[in-house]
């Protein structure tokens, strides 16, 4: 296998990108071994790597987020989704930061990043909305 290790993209080389394509398709480690002429302990070791500096990166990402974050609203179990717009609003508004975002992406946020929470039109298990300085909404499961 070439070594690749210094060209990177973001977190990942494109060595750990293209073992990764290749799990995504479906491929077994020991198939993305023979296809790119190394042991399966590689493609695992590069693999494990890989998937450690995207979470890492997410992490990252969170932390930078909740820096950007002017005000939090709690959505508890039972809260209904229509109450939420203007929850958001109301938070907002307190902070001075005009929400740019559409309510429909709200939603479709919430069901992207904590479907398991919501259950029909109610919330089930706790969800944090972070109201960024910038208007932009961004969702947090609690865990």
């Amino acid at each position: 296998m070439k070594r690749n290790r210094c060209l990177k993209t973001g977190f990942l080389t494109k060595e750990q990108l293209k073992i990764l394509s290749l799990r995504f398709e479906g491929l077994t480690q020991e198939e993305v071994a023979r296809k790119l002429n190394t042991s399966r302990q590689n493609i695992s070791l590069i693999e494990r790597r890989a998937l450690k500096n995207i979470s890492k990166a997410e992490l990252t990402l969170k932390a930078y987020r909740r820096l950007r974050t002017a005000a939090t609203v709690k959505l508890d179990v039972g809260t209904h989704l229509v109450d939420v717009p203007r929850m958001l609003i109301d938070a907002a508004d307190r902070v001075g930061v005009k929400i740019k975002v559409s309510f429909t992406l709200v939603y479709k946020s919430l069901r992207d990043e904590a479907d398991d929470a919501i259950q029909g039109t109610r919330v089930v298990k706790p969800i944090l909305l972070h109201v960024l300085s910038d208007g932009k909404i961004d969702v947090e499961p609690v865990a």
